[in-house]
């Protein structure tokens, strides 16, 4: 029996430790809008939780696992906006020529347009150098 007691003690750690890094990731509510984390033991569970997530949250010593652990609740902060990347408008630096090729057509953009990139272009008969800036 003596042998036993360190097995179920080393178990029961190994449980603790994995089960407060599970905890430890956070999920959200999508009803309630609220986040929680799992902060290990519940010792000092309402001071950890209200430090580490500000007044406005909430404790609770969950022991459905068998094992106390600290629960905390909060409100989850809105996700940062998706930035829209910029338009894209379309402008003209003259004709292509034997003279004027692809990398003079690029220059001759980035001089006209703030940004600005340029390629050659066939339209028909003439060999344009179209610009592409962001508006």
């Amino acid at each position: 029996m003596e042998r036993i007691t360190p097995v179920v003690l080393l178990v029961s750690l190994l449980i603790m430790f994995a089960s407060g890094i599970v905890m430890s990731l956070n999920f959200v509510n999508q009803t309630r809008a609220k986040c929680a984390d799992g902060l290990g033991t519940c010792e000092n569970c309402d001071e950890r939780c209200k430090a580490k997530h500000g007044p406005s949250s909430e404790s609770i010593c969950d022991r459905s696992l068998g094992m106390p652990l600290c629960m905390c609740y909060y409100q989850c902060a809105d996700p940062p906006p998706t930035p829209t990347p910029p338009k894209i408008c379309n402008g003209g630096a003259g004709l292509c020529s034997a003279r004027c090729s692809g990398s003079c057509c690029d220059t001759n953009c980035a001089q006209k347009f703030n940004g600005g990139h340029g390629f050659c272009s066939t339209l028909g008969t003439f060999n344009l150098c179209q610009c592409q800036y962001p508006c």
